[in-house]
């Protein structure tokens, strides 16, 4: 099973731990500018996922992982990726790293 972990620079990010082991990354491009990353990863069991929130004052939260949507294979949860990222709409990309 597969989930997509997201991460908005400046604002909060997502971390992979236990239980969770990235497979892909992407940034995500809005007029060729970094607007947020996304990260496939391969889940086991319910991990909690932890947000850390940038913001001041900055905090900490556990997420229980049955609130993500889960994806059967890599490719399901990469065409979710893509939807998600509103392809071929304005100027955006999703670029590998």
């Amino acid at each position: 099973m597969y989930v997509i972990l997201t991460s908005k620079p400046g604002q909060f990010r997502t971390e992979a731990g236990d239980g969770l082991k990235p497979v892909e990354t992407y940034d995500y491009l809005f007029c060729g500018r970094k607007r947020a990353q996304f990260v496939i990863a391969q889940i086991e069991g319910e991990p909690k996922v932890k947000i850390v929130d940038e913001a001041f004052p900055a905090s900490v939260n556990l997420v229980p992982s049955k609130f993500l949507p889960r994806f059967d294979s890599l490719e399901k949860a990469r065409r979710e990726l893509q939807s998600l990222a509103g392809l071929g709409a304005l100027d955006v990309s999703l670029e590998r790293i």
